[in-house]
């Protein structure tokens, strides 16, 4: 094992390594950039959708896969924890955190159904879903946004590449933000920072007048 180890340690110049943190992080820089020239006005539109549907009473559920799911939870976490102002919790329910739900929708149904089951269940006209997939192309993905629709629902989805299959079944009532890259960390990536854009635009809209609150992670 040592000597395994020590071969690794020296099969890649660290100069080469380095030059290829510099490009995921040039690329990442680069991808942002052109978001901001892109996509900034529908993200304030989102943000400014979302506020008044919250203001209103109704809430946001939010899915995806993988990462995406991540982001999906990381989405409803600071909506109903906090972003960065004290403020009142929001409703939100990410729908990719019941795992008994999710098995058991998979096993005795489909793993296309997974979401469009809780949005069923869940979702009422008026309500958001923020539905995530990199590549737009996810059957479960596909799938929550023809249920959010029969529900009443309006869809922020927050996709990369060409946008997939998800692009052809929005309507102009819903919102796409389509990142500008084919790399899926570069997307995930915009994905992120198009979430923290959301939470801040949701604060600033709702409470522009409440406290910063301090880190506490």
């Amino acid at each position: 094992m040592q000597k395994n180890a020590h071969t690794l340690e020296s099969a890649i110049p660290s100069q080469d390594l380095i030059a290829r943190i510099e490009k995921q992080v040039n690329d990442s820089i680069a991808v942002k950039t052109e978001m901001v020239a892109l996509l900034s006005t529908k993200i304030a539109k989102a943000g400014q959708l979302m506020a008044d549907r919250l203001n209103k009473g109704y809430k946001i559920l939010s899915c995806g896969n993988g990462g995406s799911a991540g982001d999906a939870q990381h989405f409803s976490a600071e909506l109903i924890n906090r972003y960065e102002r004290e403020r009142p919790s929001l409703a939100a329910i990410a729908l990719s955190t019941d795992t008994s739900t999710i098995t058991s929708i998979a096993n005795d149904y489909s793993f296309e159904q997974i979401f469009s089951k809780q949005i069923h269940a869940f979702g009422k006209k008026q309500d958001i879903l923020l539905a995530i997939s990199t590549s737009g192309n996810s059957a479960n993905v596909v799938a929550a946004i023809h249920a959010a629709h029969s529900e009443g629902m309006t869809v922020v989805a927050l996709t990369g590449k060409t946008g997939g299959k998800i692009v052809a079944l929005l309507k102009d009532s819903d919102i796409l933000i389509n990142i500008p890259s084919p790399i899926t960390g570069r997307i995930q990536e915009g994905h992120l920072i198009v979430i923290h854009c959301l939470c801040d635009l949701i604060d600033t809209i709702l409470y522009p007048h409440a406290e910063k609150a301090l880190p506490v992670c």
